[in-house]
């Protein structure tokens, strides 16, 4: 096969690539330039998509003795992860970049140029494994090694995506065993640190990069009776579940702390509580996709296990098709959920597909949306 193997300058994409030479395809590297001003180096862990990755993939692709390219992705970047986290602050939701980044550049930008060009599949260092089920269908399925597993940040991927993606560390046990065969290889990224930061804030402050591009917008903070507790310069620098960097200088009366319960952005309004209210009974949204096959009775609830953040543990729930409505029902309440995040749903390993929370309800009956 033809493969296109999208190298960020890490160590996982390059032992990908390297294993997909090792698979006899003809394989070719690109690295994608997401910034119009990207930074010479990368600090410690953080951030990527610096010009040093770019050449640590060019020196991987050396190595291997593939072709290299660098494409241009950085307008696309902007506006469909970079202006839409913005806009998810701004409307007082918390947005998962990653996840828009798999979406619309990785597996939808990037894949529908590679497929133009002849190409049968993108190869990517995610762990993940893509099977077939006994009807010759491809599904989606979680890493044999569930610690590093990232199936949930490819939950957007539909069935068509999934057709066409390699994933060729998805049975390795370890990370471990990755930099070892990196350095058994060559690879100079052998023991390069993995990145776990925004990577258009490679300093890790999101707050103030927020505050750079939405300004200073007091408001008040209240409690759920609508008392009014405090003030703030901006709803975009709060997300719900968040306790520290609140600033509310009036206690509560058992010296118990507060908690962001709801953001709203339309009255510049925050609303704090204590933490047994962010309990949640009900998730629920009209964006969502199917990883592969759709259940075949969508509008009857059925078992799954749903997970909200990437290195969260799944839980048990319903899924049901309300109406336009994907909802998701817990089988305990969920605790410190916002709207804007993702909610992959499993069935057993597999990736069954996911859905964008607009709306949730508390299990005290306070709705948010």
């Amino acid at each position: 096969m033809r493969v296109l193997a999208a190298m960020s300058g890490g160590v996982d994409s390059a032992v990908a690539a390297a294993r997909a030479v090792d698979a006899g395809h003809e394989v070719v590297g690109v690295h994608l330039a997401l910034s119009r001003n990207p930074g010479t180096l990368r600090t410690g862990a953080r951030g990527c998509c610096t010009i040093e990755d770019s050449m640590d993939a060019q020196r991987a692709a050396n190595l291997l003795g593939i072709p290299y390219y660098v494409w241009d992705f950085s307008e696309r970047f902007k506006a469909d992860v970079v202006d839409d986290f913005i806009a998810e602050y701004q409307a007082g939701r918390t947005p998962n970049p990653c996840m828009r980044c798999n979406e619309k550049i990785k597996f939808s930008a990037l894949m529908e140029k590679a497929i133009a060009l002849g190409f049968d599949a993108v190869c990517t260092g995610h762990y993940a494994k893509v099977l077939t089920d006994e009807n010759g269908n491809l599904e989606l399925h979680r890493a044999s090694a569930w610690a590093k597993d990232q199936s949930y940040v490819l939950g957007v991927l539909t069935a068509d995506q999934i057709a066409h993606s390699m994933f060729p560390l998805g049975d390795t046990p370890s990370k471990a065993e990755i930099r070892l065969e990196a350095e058994a290889r060559g690879l100079t990224v052998a023991q390069k640190p993995d990145s776990h930061d925004i990577c258009f804030i490679p300093d890790g402050d999101t707050k103030g990069w927020l505050d750079e591009r939405l300004g200073v917008s007091p408001g008040d903070i209240v409690d759920v009776d609508g008392k009014r507790l405090g003030g703030h310069e901006g709803t975009h620098s709060f997300t719900i579940g968040q306790r520290k960097g609140v600033g509310i200088g009036i206690p509560t009366p058992d010296g118990r702390p507060r908690f962001v319960l709801e953001v709203r952005p339309k009255t510049n309004t925050l609303v704090v509580g204590p933490k047994e209210a962010l309990d949640l009974r009900e998730l629920a949204g009209t964006s969502f996709t199917w990883a592969g096959i759709a259940p075949a009775t969508l509008t009857e609830a059925f078992a799954c296990h749903m997970q909200v953040r990437a290195h969260a543990d799944p839980v048990p729930a319903m899924a049901q098709l309300i109406g336009e409505e994907l909802v998701l029902t817990p089988d305990s309440p969920l605790n410190m959920v916002s709207p804007g995040q993702t909610a992959v749903i499993y069935i057993g390993t597999r990736v069954l597909g996911q859905v964008t929370i607009a709306r949730t309800v508390s299990a005290v009956e306070r709705v948010t949306a």
